[in-house]
């Protein structure tokens, strides 16, 4: 990229090329139905659709993060979690994924893949960091369970004298 102050200057903007090769490989991967055991036992990211529209990006590195999990452990999650709840049906959300040999590229293609997209579920609890969940003196419920909230059993309610 060339800088209008210093013509004869030159920087790589390595964020562009990242976001744009990344964008173009998830759009042209496959669209799944969110499903048990859909992913691999890989690292890599993630997209979720609901109704179409591109609403969650995510990522599962093994080696970096404490939990280690999977993109196959990642999507499993997202796809019980999903069950269960008002207003959404699990049929109704779908994905795409990428994996990676590199660790640090699952977590750069992440972040340009968010910053290009900012879905909406990124900010609203739906992922496994729920804001104020574990504090004290906070009693906050996410922008997504409030929108999506799970089905409670009637019955359960009903206690026997």
């Amino acid at each position: 990229m060339q800088n209008n102050r210093e013509p004869h200057k030159f920087n790589f903007d390595l964020d562009r090329g990242i976001r744009d090769q990344v964008i173009e490989s998830l759009e042209a991967s496959p669209l799944l139905i969110l499903a048990r055991n859909v992913g691999p036992p890989q690292s890599g990211v993630y997209a979720l659709y609901f109704k179409e529209e591109l609403v969650y990006i995510g990522k599962a590195t093994r080696a970096v993060t404490k939990s280690k999990r999977t993109l196959r452990a990642r999507l499993n999650e997202h796809a019980k979690k999903l069950g269960g709840r008002r207003n959404i049906v699990v049929n109704d959300v779908k994905c795409r994924y990428l994996t990676f040999d590199s660790e640090w590229w699952v977590i750069a293609a992440e972040f340009a893949l968010i910053a290009a997209y900012k879905p909406k579920w990124n900010a609203s609890g739906f992922g496994s960091k729920v804001p104020g969940r574990g504090r004290p003196g906070t009693e906050r419920v996410s922008t997504f369970d409030q929108q999506f909230p799970v089905i409670t059993d009637l019955n359960s309610d009903i206690t026997a004298d």
